[in-house]
């Protein structure tokens, strides 16, 4: 099984037709990094868990309804009486998203230390707010040193939001604290450059994957996916053609896919993705980049089901 660990939210978006300028209604779109990624390896047949803590409002109620819908455990889901987190999307002329976070006082930040995670998980994955919003930084912190150190394989998607990052440099050196435990990291450019502060990003790659990662992946969007192995190249994919509705969760789509993917190919283990040849992390790298095209060819966070994949 695999767990993740993180947010979930509310994201409220625009509605696709409202005149530029106007205001217009919100549409409630249940989300958060995490959750997105629980969601996708849920509906793709993988043995998934979340771990976090919701609220016990009516979106808090939605979301967990949406996760026992698509096949995820719940058993390391926490309640509380806090509101849920709320995220106001901005969407541009192509399709990409911007956010306005409400996050203070929230369930998604208040989540406890469960302790070590059950025998039958193999891997987990954290990211997005809950590596930033204390005191939730600290407790998945903790998790994720513990279930490296026991063997688990650990996959990180920073997914960074870069308006909830008081102290950059703090949460750079940090990020950097994390890497000699984490077997597979995913990032997109826009996320690598943030955290490369400056500095040359081919370089930053390089020295991120030889502080610890097995892999470390890196989405370009519609320009393809590539992912840096060992001392070699990049191995490259192009994206997939896609009739673009918005972007909310094509990067979770992605990281989601490549795990389901590892799974299916026995591959979840630092070892094996370090003997993956250059054609099957195509093939892995393609089918992640087919999933996240159907998610952007929909409103919202819609990650695409086994069915629609394998079809």
């Amino acid at each position: 099984m695999i767990v993740i660990g993180g947010e979930a939210l509310v994201d409220l978006v625009p509605d696709a037709g409202t005149p530029g300028g106007e205001l217009g209604p919100l549409h409630p779109r249940l989300g958060g990094g995490p959750y997105n990624v629980a969601i996708a390896l849920g509906r793709l047949q993988v043995p998934t868990a979340f771990y976090a803590k919701l609220s016990t409002d009516q979106f808090g109620e939605k979301l967990v309804d949406r996760l026992v819908e698509s096949g995820v455990r719940t058993d390391l889901v926490q309640r509380g009486p806090e509101p849920t987190t709320l995220a106001v999307v901005g969407l541009s002329e192509d399709g990409s998203a911007r956010y306005v976070f409400h996050t203070a006082e929230t369930a998604a930040r208040l989540v406890a230390d469960s302790g070590p995670l059950p025998d039958e998980v193999t891997a987990v994955s954290f990211g997005t707010l809950g590596m930033v919003l204390e005191p939730s930084a600290t407790v998945y912190e903790q998790a994720l040193f513990r279930e490296a150190a026991r063997g688990r394989f650990v996959a990180l998607d920073p997914n960074i939001r870069a308006d909830l990052i008081t102290d950059p440099d703090a949460y750079r050196e940090r990020f950097e604290s994390w890497l000699p435990s984490v077997h597979l990291l995913k990032l997109s450019v826009e996320d690598a450059e943030w955290l490369a502060g400056g500095q040359d990003l081919d370089a930053a790659l390089r020295r991120w994957q030889q502080a610890g990662p097995a892999g470390v992946v890196l989405t370009r969007g519609a320009d393809g996916i590539s992912v840096l192995v060992g001392d070699g190249a990049p191995v490259e994919v192009a994206g997939v053609r896609a009739e673009v509705a918005d972007t909310i969760g094509a990067g979770d789509t992605v990281h989601a896919a490549l795990l389901a993917w590892l799974h299916r190919n026995g591959a979840l283990s630092p070892e094996a993705l370090r003997a993956l040849t250059p054609e099957q992390w195509r093939e892995g790298l393609g089918f992640a980049a087919r999933a996240a095209a159907i998610t952007v060819s929909r409103p919202g966070a819609e990650p695409p089901t086994a069915a629609e994949l394998d079809r």
